[in-house]
C-alpha cells in the first residue's frame, strides 16, 4: 500500500517523540488515543532529598573523646634516626609510613627524640591501648588527658608482632574508658569514627567506612587489619577506630601511601585481636604464643588439584621442622591442614593465629587432608620459635643434562659441594637441583628457578636425580594433569604445582 508524504512524515514525527521518550526516560506523549499511556521510566524515581539522612557524629564524639589521649615518648633515639618497623628496602618499607613520625618529612618536623601518637583509655584505673611502635625505643613516655592534665606512664607490657603496647597511669581517681567491641560484626561499609592525634592536633576526628576486611600488609603472620577511608596521619597511631555505637572495632595503626601523607587507605587492627593481646599482657607482661613446628603456603586451584583436593581451602605443609610438635604429631610435608578444633582453616594466615591463640603445653587437634583422605592429629603445642632460611646456586660445573619428562627441567645430583653452595639445611638429605629450564616449559610458567631442590612428588619423597625423573614421569603421564612438586628454595620448603600440557 502507498502512503502519502503527509502520513510517512507524521509517523516518522511519531517515532521521534517515541525514541526521545526512551532517552529521556520521563517523557510522555499523547496523540488522542483512548489507550495511549505514559512512557515507563527506565531508572528508578530519584530519592527525593528529605529522605536521605547522613549519619551525625557530635553525640559520639562527645561520649568518647574524654577517654581518648595524647602520647608523647621521649629519648627515642632509634626512632630519631628514622627506623622503620618493616625490613629496610622491603616494598613494606617502601609503602606504608607510622604515624608517630618516625619516616619523612614530617619526623624532622619534631623536636629530636621526642614522638607524639595516640591512645585511649580502657577501664577505670588508668589502663591505655597504643600501638608498640608509639613506645618501642621511649626512655620516658607520658599521657595527656582531655581536660589537659599530664600523666608518667608505665609500660606494662609490648607484642611487636602485633604492634600493641599496653601503658599505665595513675590519676588519683577514676577515669573515663572505652569498651573494645566486636571487631567481627563490622561490616564493608559501615560508618567509622577515628579520633586521635595526628601532627599533634589533639582531639581530631575523621570519619569514612570500612573499606576492606582481613587485610594482609606484609607486617607479620598474623596480619588481618580492618582497611578504612577514614583519614589517619602522622600521629594518629595508637588511636581508636569506633563503631557508630560508640564501642571501639580497631586501633588505627598504618596507612598505603606513596607520598608518605594519607591519600585514603588506613589500617586498623581488629579488637578482637587486641583484646586477647591486652588479656595477656595483664595477666603476664607479654604475650605466649603457641609454635607448630611447620612451613605452610596457600593453596592455588592448580595446587589443590595436584593434591586431590575439591577446593584451594587450608594450609598446605611444605616442611615438618625435626623434633617439633607437628613432627611429634605426625604431620607431613603435602598435609593440608583444615581445622584446628572446630575452627576451619582457609589460609596458612588463619592457621597461624589459631595455633598462636594455644597456649603452650596444650593439645589441640588438626584435622588435615592426606592422598584425598581426612584424617585428626592431636599436637602438643611449644613456644613460638623463629626460623631464618638461606640462599645459593648451584656452580655450572655441577649441571647435568638429565631430564625430567615434559616438565622442562634439567636436574643435577645433590653432592656435598653443591650443598655447601646453596647452604642447605640438615634436615634435607636428598633430592635432585634443577640444574636449567627450558624456556616456554610448563617448569619455566610454574615459576621454577636453577638452584631449586626437588625433594618430593606430591607426597613422593625423592632421594636422588633417577628417582626425581621417575617420580615426574608417573604423576605426569596424563596429558593436562597436574603436579606438585615439592622443593627447597634459600632454605624454606615449598610446594609449586606445575601444570602439564594436555592433548592437542
Amino acid at each position: 500500500m502507498t502512503t502519502s508524504p503527509s502520513t510517512r512524515r507524521r509517523r516518522a514525527g511519531f517515532a521521534a517523540v517515541l525514541m526521545a521518550g526512551t532517552a529521556l526516560g520521563s517523557l510522555a506523549f499523547w496523540e488522542g488515543s483512548a489507550g495511549a499511556q505514559s512512557a515507563a521510566p527506565i531508572n528508578p524515581p530519584a530519592v527525593s532529598r528529605q529522605a536521605v539522612a547522613l549519619p551525625g557524629f557530635a553525640d559520639l564524639v562527645d561520649r568518647v573523646r574524654p577517654a581518648v589521649v595524647t602520647i608523647t615518648a621521649t629519648e627515642r633515639v632509634a626512632q630519631a634516626s628514622g627506623r622503620s618497623p618493616f625490613p629496610e628496602g622491603s616494598e613494606q618499607d617502601q609503602m606504608f609510613r607510622r604515624f608517630f613520625g618516625d619516616r619523612g618529612q614530617q619526623q624532622q618536623q619534631q623536636p629530636r627524640g621526642r614522638a607524639l601518637g595516640s591512645g585511649f583509655i580502657i577501664d577505670a584505673e588508668g589502663h591505655v591501648v597504643t600501638n608498640n611502635h608509639v613506645v618501642r625505643d621511649a626512655g620516658s613516655v607520658k599521657v595527656t588527658l582531655e581536660d589537659g592534665r599530664e600523666l608518667n606512664a608505665r609500660v606494662v607490657g609490648r607484642d611487636e608482632r602485633t604492634d600493641i603496647a599496653l601503658l599505665k597511669v595513675d590519676a588519683g581517681q577514676a577515669l573515663p574508658f572505652l569498651e573494645l567491641g566486636d571487631s567481627n560484626r563490622a561490616r564493608v561499609g559501615d560508618w567509622v569514627v577515628a579520633v586521635g592525634n595526628p601532627f599533634g592536633l589533639g582531639g581530631t576526628v575523621t570519619t569514612g567506612v570500612v573499606s576492606a576486611r582481613g587485610r594482609n600488609i606484609g607486617q607479620g603472620p598474623y596480619d588481618d587489619f580492618l582497611q578504612i577511608d577514614a583519614s589517619i596521619n602522622s600521629g594518629n597511631s595508637g588511636g581508636p577506630l569506633f563503631g557508630l555505637d560508640g564501642s571501639v572495632i580497631g586501633v588505627n595503626t598504618a596507612i598505603f601511601s606513596p607520598s608518605g601523607g594519607s591519600v585514603g587507605i588506613g589500617f586498623a587492627i581488629p579488637s578482637n585481636m587486641v583484646r586477647q593481646v591486652v588479656s595477656q599482657i595483664q595477666a603476664n607482661g607479654h604475650v605466649e604464643r603457641g609454635f607448630l613446628g611447620a612451613t605452610t603456603q596457600n593453596l592455588t586451584p592448580t595446587l589443590a588439584r595436584a593434591m586431590q583436593l575439591p577446593r584451594p581451602e587450608g594450609a598446605l605443609v611444605g616442611e615438618v621442622q625435626p623434633d617439633s610438635p607437628a613432627a611429634r604429631a605426625g604431620l607431613r610435608s603435602g598435609d593440608v591442614v583444615t581445622k584446628v578444633g572446630d575452627e576451619n582453616v582457609a589460609n596458612p594466615r588463619d592457621l597461624a593465629r589459631l595455633i598462636a591463640a594455644s597456649r603452650p603445653g596444650s593439645t589441640v587437634q588438626l584435622t588435615v587432608q592426606r592422598e584425598g583422605q581426612a584424617r585428626n592429629l592431636s599436637v602438643t603445642v611449644a613456644e613460638l620459635r623463629d626460623n631464618d632460611g638461606a640462599r645459593g646456586k648451584p656452580g655450572r660445573e655441577q649441571r647435568e643434562a638429565s631430564r625430567g619428562g615434559a616438565v622442562g627441567v634439567g636436574l643435577a645430583p645433590l653432592n656435598d659441594q653443591v650443598r655447601q653452595q646453596l647452604n642447605l639445611p640438615e634436615s634435607v638429605r636428598g633430592g635432585a637441583v634443577i640444574a636449567s629450564i627450558r624456556p616456554d616449559s610448563p617448569a619455566a610458567e610454574a615459576g621454577l628457578r636453577e638452584g631449586d631442590v626437588i625433594v618430593g612428588v606430591g607426597n613422593r619423597e625423592v632421594a636422588d636425580v633417577n628417582q626425581a625423573v621417575s617420580a615426574i614421569r608417573d604423576a605426569g603421564r596424563q596429558p593436562g594433569s597436574a603436579l606438585a612438586l615439592r622443593i627447597v628454595r634459600e632454605g624454606q620448603s615449598a610446594y609449586i604445582a606445575v601444570q602439564m600440557p594436555g592433548q592437542g
